[in-house]
């Protein structure tokens, strides 16, 4: 069976009519699509690996249908026979998040949300006459039955993680009529289903939508509310009141009759709840059932946007026992429980983390305290018996891609990373000084080396810290081989 770079290969040479120069993975989304980009002489191309090949056609057709509109969406360039892997044109790296988080409120930022709810209004709209409604993933209409399915989401994968007592029958009286108060809105087009920052891409000044899949016919109001509550976004209530007059006005230019902007606003509010609650759920799903660390993260951001909306924003409905639920959720108990400590420059902890051979042995702790991890790497396939990468490093791109790509290395790591995060928030508690982490395999040149560079880099990320990273079989890394005799 061809691997997925073979397969992208292939495909690329059917379409383009040559074969990559390279092909590499790119970061990880929110779901279970892989994504790559694919190098050619002239251009890049980006592929999309997804095993549901259902979600692959509508997303071609979806493309197809806003491309004829003269919307701004990728092109769908070519699929293979099994509709699990496709081609579409490369957008670049640079999403709306992305540039939020590197340039900050900016005019040029606060002029980028203003396009991009202008593409929004459009896709909605304009993208909904003669749209292929038949070919929606799951429901064709964000109707109650959907909004319900929203809310038993956050209930069943975050709500009740918690272990909250409430009254059942009470919350599922108030799900129900928050689902009926919403569907009650007056205007029902194309609803994108997942429009925030992170989806739409920057590329020479213009914005693209690049995640559509989802869609169905819904609500206006839903789009603009994960767009301006984006927990990451961070949204100053001046940009969050600005930039919904502003689509609200571009609205009203598309419109046979201009809005009736209190109703709107009213239900808005009510859309913002949802989508909230939404994230709530995937974010439980992905971090406290998957036990995935960004999401993990982001609970705490999402906690304190839902927060802030309940200080300062009112539905029009009286749901009484979910309003108790949703401020038991935001109090401070709570908010601690998934609080990630942050390191400053009073934090006595330093984290050494060393790849090493097994050859030369663990490396020694010279620590009073002694102790820390050694995990073993030489389960995880090793590509130092390919001779392509026997001269490469874990620090070299075609070495981490062979990881990612034809290994179970992110799985281990993430299961590593479980075990250490406990040990590091408990030292950092406690005002410890020295933790060691050792990641040895073989050689002590691929597995192992890649291993303590990610684990670097996720201590960094997420606590701030202060890391020493050694390569400790680096001086042997070119003149040492991989014997045939060696079979780990």
């Amino acid at each position: 069976m061809q691997t997925i770079p073979e397969q992208i290969a292939n495909l690329t040479q059917q379409y383009a009519g040559m074969v990559p120069e390279r092909i590499e993975k790119l970061p990880p989304s929110g779901s279970n699509r892989n994504y790559y980009r694919v190098h050619l002489p002239k251009q890049s191309l980006v592929a999309t690996y997804n095993l549901n090949t259902k979600e692959n056609q509508t997303f071609q057709r979806f493309s197809a249908h806003f491309r004829q509109a003269n919307l701004p969406v990728p092109a769908v360039l070519a699929m293979n026979a099994e509709h699990t892997l496709y081609l579409q044109n490369d957008l670049g790296n640079t999403s709306l998040l992305n540039v939020l988080e590197a340039d900050g409120s900016t005019p040029a930022v606060y002029a980028l949300f203003q396009k991009s709810l202008a593409m929004l209004a459009q896709l909605q709209i304009n993208g909904h006459r003669h749209f292929p409604y038949e070919a929606c993933l799951t429901a064709k209409e964000f109707g109650k039955q959907a909004i319900l399915s929203d809310l038993l989401y956050f209930k069943y994968y975050f709500l009740d993680t918690l272990q909250l007592s409430y009254d059942k029958q009470a919350l599922m009286d108030d799900f129900e009529a928050l689902g009926s108060y919403l569907t009650k809105t007056e205007h029902h087009y194309f609803m994108v289903r997942d429009f925030q920052s992170r989806n739409i891409m920057v590329l020479e000044g213009a914005v693209y939508c690049i995640d559509f899949q989802g869609g169905m016919k819904g609500a206006l109001q839903y789009d603009v509310a994960s767009l301006l509550w984006q927990a990451r976004a961070n949204l100053s209530e001046d940009w969050k009141h600005r930039l919904l007059e502003y689509y609200m006005d571009c609205v009203d230019r598309l419109l046979p009759k201009p809005l009736h902007r209190t109703v709107f606003e009213g239900q808005y509010n009510g859309y913002v709840l949802i989508r909230l609650l939404q994230v709530l759920g995937a974010y439980g799903f992905r971090g406290l059932f998957e036990r995935k660390a960004h999401f993990l993260a982001s609970i705490p951001l999402a906690l304190q946007n839902l927060q802030f909306f309940l200080q300062h924003r009112q539905m029009g409905i009286i749901t009484p026992e979910l309003d108790r639920l949703l401020r038991l959720m935001t109090d401070a108990p709570i908010l601690k429980r998934f609080h990630i400590p942050k390191a400053n420059e009073h934090t006595p902890l330093r984290v050494e983390i060393n790849s090493f051979s097994y050859r030369e042995g663990i490396p020694a702790d010279t620590t009073d305290n002694g102790g820390g991890f050694v995990f073993d790497m030489r389960g995880i396939l090793n590509p130092g018996r390919i001779n392509a990468y026997k001269h490469l490093s874990g620090m070299d791109k075609p070495v981490q891609d062979f990881l990612e790509q034809q290994t179970q290395m992110n799985v281990f790591l993430n299961s590593v990373w479980d075990v250490i995060d406990i040990t590091i928030q408990e030292y950092m508690q406690r005002g410890f000084h020295h933790l060691q982490i050792n990641f040895g395999c073989t050689g002590g040149q691929h597995r192992s080396v890649y291993a303590a560079e990610q684990t670097a880099r996720h201590l960094r990320n997420k606590y701030n810290l202060k890391v020493q990273l050694n390569h400790t079989n680096r001086a042997n890394w070119v003149t040492t081989p991989v014997t045939e005799s060696s079979n780990i």
